[in-house]
This record gives structure tokens, sequence and C-alpha cells, in this order.
């Protein structure tokens, strides 16, 4: 069985292989990264589901009026796959760093790709405009490659533009959440992500928050 998965921007996320997306075997247990390192293989496992997922994208700094805000920092992409790991011992594992914390004013940085060794990747998300920029768009979401299954991370929000409402635009969401608030008042700084999540805006005068940093999720069968 197969099919592809479209976005609300009408991207094809590529061919879902929804049959060998199921593990085999007994559960036994999970390996979670934060950061990059080493996945080593517990006795007895032969089968691994991974998620992979690319760093959030930071978001844009508040302008420097008050009716400008910064527009939110694109999650980072993940990629599903089921691996037989009977002939392997350690996979290397690399979690992509989100974008640093952007000033006021400046745009903010996109997301590092995260990866399980050569099996399968996911990109980092976009970055956010900052509240000078203009239209102030938010940041697009990475995308996983060469898993079973491929997706996109959710796009960051628009910051608001000589706009009553005056609020930062919200970071987009990763597989696992950890979207960033944007911010809604006179120099609020917009909230970080994690789990691969975007940065929140900073409202006008604050600064954009920073994406979070990518996640690898390990599920292990006999």
């Amino acid at each position: 069985m197969s099919g592809k998965i479209t976005d609300n921007l009408g991207r094809s996320s590529g061919l879902v292989k929804t049959a060998s997306a199921t593990a085999s075997g007994a559960f036994t247990s999970t390996q979670q990264f934060t950061s990059s390192g080493t996945w080593t293989k517990p006795d007895g496992i032969n089968t691994i589901r991974v998620f992979v997922v690319g760093g959030g994208g930071s978001a844009g700094g508040g302008g420097t009026e008050d009716t400008r805000s910064g527009s939110g920092g694109g999650a980072g992409g993940c990629a599903i796959e089921v691996i037989d790991v009977a002939a392997v011992s350690t996979v290397t594992v690399t979690c992509g760093a989100g974008g640093a914390q952007a000033a006021k004013t400046s745009n903010g940085s996109a997301g590092a790709t995260s990866s399980f060794g050569t099996y399968c990747t996911a990109a980092g998300g976009e970055e956010g405009q900052g509240g000078n920029a203009g239209e102030l768009q938010g940041g697009t979401g990475g995308q996983g490659a060469n898993g079973d299954l491929n997706l996109y991370g959710g796009s960051g929000g628009c910051g608001d533009y000589e706009s009553n409402e005056r609020a930062g635009g919200n970071g987009g969401m990763s597989y696992f959440g950890g979207a960033g608030r944007g911010r809604n008042d006179d120099g609020l700084n917009g909230a970080a992500g994690s789990h691969g999540g975007g940065g929140g805006g900073g409202m006008n005068h604050g600064v954009g928050g920073a994406g979070g940093d990518g996640f690898v999720y390990v599920e292990e069968y006999t």
C-alpha cells in the first residue's frame, strides 16, 4: 500500500510506504537523542523504527516600530524508517542544531539537518523574518528524506505588520510538537522551540526565539 502526503502548501512529501513503516517483533525499549551521539544496539534487538527530526528555524526579531513583530521559524522535517539491524551494532546519530536566537529587527537563521547514519535524514526548518522586513513571512518547514515516511515540518506563522494586533508569529510544529510561542506585548522576546520546533517571533523591540535542536527517537524490537 502506498500513496502521497501533501501539506497545506501543496508540497508532496513523496512516496509513503505504509506497509514497511510497521515494525515487527516484540517492542522492548527506546533510546532518545537530543544531541548528537551513537546508537548502540542492545542485546536481542533485530529491528528498529527511527524518527529523525531536523533542527527548527529561529524566528525573526521584533521591529523598531510598535506595529511590527517578527515571524515564526519553520520546524524541522521528519523521516520515519524501519531498519533491519540484525547485522548492525552501532549507528552515528546527528541532531541538527536549531537556528540561533535573532536580535531585534534581524531575520532568524535556518535549522540544520539531522540524520541516522546513512539511512535517513531530515532537513531543518527555514528562518522567520525580522519585524522590519515588510511582508513578515514565516519560515517554511523542512522535509524528511530516504525514510519510509518523509514528512514536512510545520511552517512558522507570519508576524504582524502595521496591525493593531501586534503579535509575533508562532513557530512551526515538528512531528513531536515543540513550537515556540510568538509574543504579543511590547518588548517581549519570542519563546524558543524544542524537539525541532520553530522559534516564536519577537514582539516589537523583542528578540526572536531560537529554533529547537533536532531530535532522534529510536524504538527497539526483538
